[in-house]
């Protein structure tokens, strides 16, 4: 069995920047989430307004929106991370652009889908999601680089 010392390249500084900068993605969905509870009036431990609540009242529609909208970030940012960690090991500059995409397309995505409710998120899915099937195909290329030779 071959062991391999793994350098990290000198631009993967770029790759963990952009890892660290999706974090806040995060926080802006937690502010934008907070804004839209405290408006609509639903209080903690409530997690979604009922569809009867947020068929009359537009405020908890969108605070289900903000939630959602958080949700869906949290299921998709630790394969994001992945694939951006592992493709960053052998395409590091472009692998923090694309990266750099999915933040933007991604705080895009919080904006809209907060703001306007689900048609808000279409051109932030997107850019997030071409960024993100990108950066899958350059981590399985990755890995496949590291394999050993026969």
């Amino acid at each position: 069995m071959a062991s391999y010392a793994l350098q990290v390249p000198s631009e993967y500084g770029y790759v963990l920047t952009v890892a660290a900068s999706s974090l806040f993605v995060n926080t802006f969905h937690f502010l934008l989430t907070v804004k839209a509870r405290n408006q609509s009036g639903l209080r903690y431990p409530i997690p979604y307004a009922s569809q009867e609540q947020a068929e009359k009242d537009p405020k908890a529609y969108l605070f289900n929106c903000a939630q959602r909208a958080q949700a869906n970030f949290i299921e998709h940012q630790p394969s994001f991370l992945t694939a951006l960690l592992i493709s960053g090991l052998w395409f590091p500059t472009a692998s923090a652009a694309l990266g750099a995409g999915w933040v933007f397309g991604r705080t895009w995505y919080a904006a809209g889908y907060t703001s306007s409710g689900p048609p808000g998120r279409t051109k932030g899915f997107y850019i997030s999601f071409l960024c993100d099937t990108a950066l899958k195909i350059m981590a399985v290329i990755a890995g496949v680089k590291l394999l050993p030779q026969a």
